[in-house]
């Protein structure tokens, strides 16, 4: 798949995502047996409180961490959100930075750009706004905001170097970045690593753990650290009804599936721009 392709296939299932509220089952299946979008959060790091406290259809359940809650946001701050879906992590930073600070979030998919902006109507989001938008191309300004967070999203870029370039330069001097994302302990299957139906679930893109500490060094941050890091649910990661028939295709059982998915785990990674 070329880097266009990826794109089209990424944004046409997030566009799906968020037309059904994140959901697994579709009209197709009787039940759903994967974890809902609030189990999901808690097992990612997010409290009751925080699942509770923003609009009704902003979590999706798709993130691996909790980005807003290890990144100290302080009142009057400017945030921006990469890959920011129906706005479950910018409405949680709204609230930590105040009236005085701002949080824009940047999604590829106009679906949920759409799904977002209604949700900060109907919380009366008056400090967040949302920017349709590449994450390697974002549209900011240089040094403009004060922290960039990112939640399971830049595993699914083809060039995740541009997304840290880019993240590099739209911060202020001072500025810091804090992301939770997907990784790799060691190499994955071929029959995995090849899969379009992994690559959109998280894993195929995502890259081994160091490679991906390097591409935020190479970008220009600095103190670079991983603040957390776990193994991350295979529930959470095959999470649609047709997984064992995708396996099959893959010539794997359910066994070697979650064998592989041994080697993935999301870790939170802070760093600054000096």
């Amino acid at each position: 798949m070329n880097e266009e392709n990826i794109k089209k296939i990424v944004r046409d299932r997030y566009a799906k995502v968020a037309k059904t509220n994140g959901s697994c089952c579709n009209a197709n299946t009787n039940c759903c047996t994967t974890p809902s979008d609030k189990q999901i959060s808690k097992l990612v790091g997010y409290s009751q409180e925080e699942i509770s406290e923003v609009p009704p259809g902003a979590n999706l359940g798709l993130g691996c961490g909790n980005p807003t809650a290890l990144a100290t946001l302080k009142e009057g701050e400017k945030v921006m959100d990469l890959g920011s879906g129906a706005g479950f992590d910018c409405f949680l930073a709204s609230k930590k930075v105040g009236q005085t600070g701002k949080v824009i979030g940047i999604d590829m998919t106009p679906e949920m750009i759409d799904k977002a902006r209604l949700n900060a109507q109907k919380g009366n989001y008056t400090n967040v706004e949302f920017r349709l938008g590449e994450i390697e191309n974002l549209p900011s300004a240089d040094n403009s905001v004060d922290i960039v967070i990112s939640n399971c999203v830049i595993n699914l870029s083809p060039d995740k170097k541009r997304v840290f370039q880019e993240a590099h330069r739209v911060l202020t001097p001072t500025g810091r970045l804090m992301v939770s994302d997907i990784v790799l302990l060691k190499p994955l299957p071929d029959a995995l690593r090849q899969s379009v139906e992994a690559y959109v679930g998280c894993i195929a893109g995502a890259e081994l753990k160091n490679n991906y500490l390097e591409l935020i060094i190479e970008a220009g941050f600095q103190n670079v650290k991983i603040l957390q890091e776990k193994v991350y649910p295979l529930d959470c990661i095959i999470s649609e009804p047709k997984t064992t028939a995708t396996l099959t295709s893959l010539g794997m059982t359910l066994q070697e599936a979650k064998q592989a998915t041994d080697l993935v785990v999301s870790i939170s990674v802070l760093a600054t721009k000096q």
